[in-house]
């Protein structure tokens, strides 16, 4: 008899999607205060391959996405006030 609170098995492709929305968060904040232009839309691009995967963190990476879109906006924001490039 199987226990239907036994959590299912998780694949390999699930980490993947994890460690991508990981490295989309940061390479999104980190395009905040370094060039948004160039590194933001790598970032949401990685949130999305991400979100593509799905599995158990589909909302690590919709936050992921979310979080990439604000960045491109207060990036791009605080680089045309502070005068610094945008590429």
């Amino acid at each position: 008899m199987t226990d239907p609170h036994v959590a299912e098995r998780t694949r390999p492709a699930d980490a993947v999607a994890g460690f991508l929305a990981a490295a989309a968060i940061f390479v999104s904040l980190t395009g905040i205060a370094y060039r948004p232009v160039r590194l933001v839309p790598v970032g949401i691009l990685l949130a999305l391959v991400a979100a593509g995967i799905g599995g158990r963190n589909a909302r690590l990476a919709a936050a992921a996405v979310a979080i990439g879109a604000a960045s491109f906006a207060v990036g791009m924001a605080i680089a045309v006030v502070t005068a610094n490039p945008l590429y």
